[in-house]
């Protein structure tokens, strides 16, 4: 049986304070009036000289050329537009644009926050859809896995309630739909006011945690029971299982229309469900195949070999292949059809976060193309590990462009509440995760195919 050593437990306890203790001064030190981002813009034009604060947008002049309204619903615009109606909103608004900023720079606090704790969260969820994938097909050669697996879903209660609480508390942060102010001068968003409402949005989300919670709940139970001779448990499982993936079809795609489209309500695209999807997913194998590669290194998982370790690299590599047909397929139709309130998704993020969202194709796609392409790599740790320490990175950069865009818009950086904020949620899933893990045999009895599972090489 694994135990949590006292010195990991140290370890994340220590990731934990350190990214609390960030993560207050984040929020602390946000401008608290229109005065102070009039002191911060200054001293950002000072250091940075006028060309350097003209290419950064902190300049006054830059807000009003640059989509900063994105999140209040002016998708529609061409950049030209845009740029002669923020020129018109100066002479005639004065101090809206510093009003915009200051929203925006108390906003980014939230925003770091809430990628952090939804990129662990999804690792868990997405641990647990591949979890009921297995017990639907009646897999053969995962169920020695299956202990690993319900460790890292330990992680979903609490990062779900995590997650929710962001979500609900955020508010205009986050989704500009709930301005009433806004909506009522917005006959787009009133068109949507059936769906994007605050109670329904609760309800969901309610939904969302409880239906997901619930089957990790008894899909583990029942796990937990299964022995030799008697299949009732496993029995059980299959059915859930197939209950739940087809809730979880229907809740992952509201979910990612709740959470993260709705943070720009003119826009939508009919891919993006299941663009995150393809992110939550690839990142909840990757991060099983290295949970598995640390316990092995311990000498913990003996009956786990290199064939399994091989399987996970290719679900590691299909899914990354998945993902970037994803990306494409919604990138590039968006962009050659040219309509101006779908391409201003994009615009935003290649004009502002150029390298970033680029790097995140170099790491999301080259990177696992050429390191997990050979099939004997696959079955090396190391290998593995590099591959699945570059998709993490490129998948944490794949939800910080879904939500800062929208959110901050020009006002953002990398930072100390981001950086706090991963070590926060690092700490905090190593901790659950570890806890989880101690807390049972990490060699699953009973499962009618586990004898084959054991037996798995090729």
């Amino acid at each position: 049986m694994y135990k949590l050593s006292g010195n990991l437990k140290v370890f994340s306890i220590i990731l934990m304070v350190l990214g609390l203790a960030g993560l207050s001064y984040g929020f602390l030190t946000t401008p608290k009036t229109v005065d102070d981002v009039k002191e911060i813009l200054a001293a950002q034009e000072s250091h940075h000289g006028e060309e350097d604060a003209a290419m950064s947008g902190h300049g006054e002049d830059t807000h009003k050329n640059s989509f900063v309204d994105q999140a209040r619903g002016e998708e529609g615009y061409s950049a030209h537009a845009m740029e002669q109606l923020h020129e018109q909103m100066d002479e005639e608004h004065g101090g809206d644009h510093m009003e915009h900023v200051l929203h925006q720079l108390q906003t980014k606090p939230w925003s770091a926050t809430f990628i952090s704790a939804f990129f662990f969260f999804m690792i868990a969820l997405g641990a647990l859809v591949f979890y009921a994938i297995q017990y639907a097909s009646s897999a053969g050669w995962s169920p020695v896995l299956f202990r690993v697996m319900e460790g890292i879903t330990s992680y979903l209660l609490p990062g779900s309630i995590i997650v929710v609480a962001i979500v609900l508390l955020a508010g205009t942060h986050f989704f500009p739909w709930q301005d009433h102010e806004l909506v009522a001068d917005d006959k787009i968003i009133q068109a949507k006011s059936g769906y994007l409402n605050f109670p329904f949005f609760v309800i969901r989300a309610i939904l969302y945690l409880l239906g997901w919670n619930l089957y990790r709940h008894f899909s583990r139970k029942n796990g937990l029971q299964e022995t030799s001779g008697d299949l009732t448990p496993y029995k059980k499982n299959f059915k859930i299982s197939i209950y739940f993936l087809v809730f979880f079809i229907i809740t992952e795609s509201t979910m990612a229309w709740d959470w993260f489209m709705s943070m720009t309500p003119h826009w939508y695209s009919t891919l993006f469900a299941w663009y995150i999807f393809a992110s939550m997913f690839v990142s909840a194998i990757t991060v099983i195949a290295m949970v598995t590669i640390y316990l092995k290194s311990k000498g913990l998982v003996p009956f786990i070999n290199d064939s399994h370790l091989h399987d996970l690299g290719k679900f590691m590599f299909a899914f990354s292949i998945f993902w970037t047909y994803l990306w494409f397929d919604q990138f590039m139709l968006i962009w050659y059809a040219n309509m101006p309130e779908e391409v201003v998704y994009f615009v935003l993020r290649i004009q502002e976060y150029n390298g970033l969202f680029f790097g995140m194709l170099v790491l999301n796609f080259v990177f696992p193309i050429l390191v997990l392409m050979n099939s004997d790599y696959k079955r090396v740790p190391w290998f593995v590990m590099i591959a699945g320490l570059g998709i993490l990175v490129g998948h944490y950069i794949d939800i910080f462009l879904l939500v800062m865009p929208s959110t901050v818009g020009l006002n953002w950086s990398f930072g100390v509440t981001e950086i706090a904020s991963i070590l926060f949620f690092l700490g905090l899933f190593i901790l659950v995760v570890g806890t989880g893990l101690s807390k049972v045999n990490l060699q699953p009895e009973g499962n009618p195919f586990i004898k084959e599972s054991e037996g798995f090489h090729y």
